[in-house]
């Protein structure tokens, strides 16, 4: 049978300790896994008050060591389980490694083996006595075995180890987390210096009664109503950490004295010394290179500003937004910095391409004006010329004289049909780039034979340097459009009784192919025009139509080919057009 006989500090600390448990059971079942650990905390503190409680009570030397078991459950792994929740609550990553939990509970688990087993070895308590002699009630006393020094060493190292990683975690941090963890080490070193009282015996109120467990449940006790009641620790180190982190902008939060008290690692990004950027450092060290930001400080309200950084091509801006207490203090400034570069960059080419779809829906616009005017003009002229010879309003002899001009219209409405299609399937499909080597020195003379008879109507001659062979690598098709179109332009354009003289020699790597007329020449405005790709259209020498579509398709060939053209021209002299396009390999 127990014999227990309850006293004044046996009931408080039994009292006390329900509470708490109570407390720490709520708010390790109510609150997230953060706040969990420092409940669990709390109840192996209240395991250790409430059976210090019973031994209290107890008068037998006996019934005390068989509470001492009990109350080492909590003693042992107290100190373990605060440790946990420090790394927990300072956010370290490897806290749930089993190196570390295995660690950080090996020596607990020893410790309350040692107290179970003390009896075999009495390695923990070399000796226990009963106290009765000048006590209200009996007490145990105790003789330190070495294990008991290795047990009370690792709690110290613990208690110790846990506030140092609060303290160097949070010193410098937002005021919100420093008081937090200044309750969480007061709360902890408070009952720790009655317990180095109690083992040193420097100062001994109640003689052997241990005042620690008060101390803890006291701490605890008003920890416990502060995190149920008020909801302290709501806002966590942790949490606020990856909120920042997740953040795409650049953050930091300066205090009222202009010294860095939080950031995010995105905010090194945007300054010149990103190692200036820690806690506790003052604005004027961060921005020593970026004069106009310290002008913030001096008149602080909430803008937005942008600029370029120093020796950056960089767009960036910043917002800065006062932090006010109660709507009139100002107790800290936060800047917020956010990269413009791309967003420009991505609005420079929206605006860019929507130039170009413009441009492309005038050209449109302008080609269908073409197929149905340009197009339609002599196919209906050769339909009304078919249907009047077959009613007999013309004869046979009138048809034959016009048949001449109607072919020489034809050939125009030809390479202006091709030149269409060539055109319609840029911009539909796009081409498919065939390249292969081939001789431009034969594609030049197939053209020559193509368009010799528009020339000797007009009484031009077309003549080719002689060279021999040269072997070029492109798309056959497109340079033989590109071809017909500038030999057929230089026909157009060119004075009767002249020339058009084409050539091809090697340069380098390149070949040169060039279309020489002797012309009116074109001006510096439509030269310009050509450049810049922008269609227009000019009469030829006999009056001639042109749709312009002709050079665009020229030059949009040239360079998919990886060629480049050339244009000399001088008004009342003639032009030269010069193409220049890769050698096939075997000809370099």
């Amino acid at each position: 049978m127990l014999d227990l006989t309850f006293n004044l500090y046996s009931i408080i600390l039994v009292f006390t300790s329900l509470i708490v448990m109570a407390l720490s059971i709520y708010i390790a079942f109510s609150l997230d896994h953060l706040t969990r650990w420092l409940a669990t905390t709390m109840i192996f503190i209240s395991v250790w008050g409430f059976f210090y409680g019973f031994e209290l009570a107890s008068s037998t030397i006996e019934q005390m060591l068989y509470w001492v078991r009990f109350q080492y459950i909590g003693i042992s792994f107290a100190p373990a389980v605060w440790l946990m929740f420090t790394l927990r609550y300072t956010g370290y990553r490897y806290w749930s490694k089993p190196v570390v939990i295995i660690g950080t509970f090996t020596i607990p688990a020893i410790t309350l083996f040692m107290v179970i087993s003390n009896d075999l070895h009495h390695l923990h308590y070399a000796e226990t006595f009963l106290i009765d002699e000048g006590t209200s009630f009996p007490l145990l006393g105790i003789k330190k075995g070495p294990y008991y020094i290795i047990h009370v060493i690792y709690s110290y190292l613990v208690f110790f180890l846990g506030t140092i990683i609060l303290w160097r975690r949070f010193r410098k941090a937002d005021p919100l987390f420093k008081n937090q963890t200044r309750l969480l080490i007061i709360g902890g070193l408070f009952p720790l210096v009655f317990n180095f009282f109690y083992q040193t015996g420097i100062i001994a109120p109640l003689g052997p009664i241990d005042l620690t467990p008060f101390a803890f449940l006291f701490s605890y006790l008003i920890l416990g109503i502060a995190i149920s009641k008020y909801g302290l620790f709501s806002i966590k180190p942790i949490a606020h950490g990856r909120i920042m982190e997740s953040l795409t902008k650049g953050v930091l939060v300066f205090n009222i004295n202009q010294r860095l008290i939080d950031f995010n690692s995105k905010a090194k990004s945007f300054l010149k010394q990103p190692e200036k950027i820690k806690i506790g450092a003052q604005a004027h060290e961060i921005f020593k290179s970026e004069e106009r930001l310290l002008q913030v400080f001096k008149d602080p309200k909430e803008q937005s500003i942008v600029f370029n950084p120093a020796k950056s091509e960089k767009t960036i801006r910043l917002e800065i937004m006062p932090i006010q207490e109660n709507n009139a203090d100002q107790v800290g400034l936060i800047l917020l910095f956010d990269d413009l570069t791309e967003e420009i960059k991505t609005n420079e080419q929206l605006r860019k391409q929507t130039e170009d779809l413009q441009k492309l829906n005038d050209l449109k616009d302008k080609f269908f004006s073409i197929i149905s005017h340009d197009l339609k003009g002599p196919i209906f002229g050769v339909k009304e010329l078919i249907h009047m010879t077959h009613t007999g309003m013309i004869s046979n002899e009138e048809f034959f004289e016009m048949v001449p001009e109607v072919s020489k219209n034809m050939e125009q409405v030809a390479i202006l049909l091709e030149n269409l299609l060539a055109w319609a399937s840029t911009q539909i499909r796009k081409e498919y780039l065939e390249i292969q080597d081939f001789d431009i020195l034969q594609l030049i003379g197939q053209q020559k034979k193509l368009l010799d008879r528009i020339a000797n109507e007009k009484q031009i001659k077309i003549e080719i340097k002689d060279s021999p062979p040269l072997v070029v690598r492109g798309d056959r098709n497109m340079i033989d459009l590109v071809l017909r179109n500038l030999i057929n332009n230089s026909v157009k354009f060119s004075k009767p009784e002249t020339k058009v003289l084409l050539s091809a020699e090697p340069e380098g790597m390149e070949a040169k192919i060039c279309i020489q007329d002797f012309g009116p020449g074109i001006s510096a405005e439509n030269l310009q025009k050509i450049k810049d790709g922008v269609s227009f259209t000019t009469r030829g020498h006999q009056n001639e139509s042109g749709t312009g579509l002709g050079l665009i398709l020229v030059r949009e060939y040239i360079a998919k080919n990886e060629g480049r053209l050339e244009i000399e021209s001088e008004l009342g002299k003639g032009t030269t057009f010069c193409i220049y396009l890769p050698l096939a390999k075997k000809s370099t």
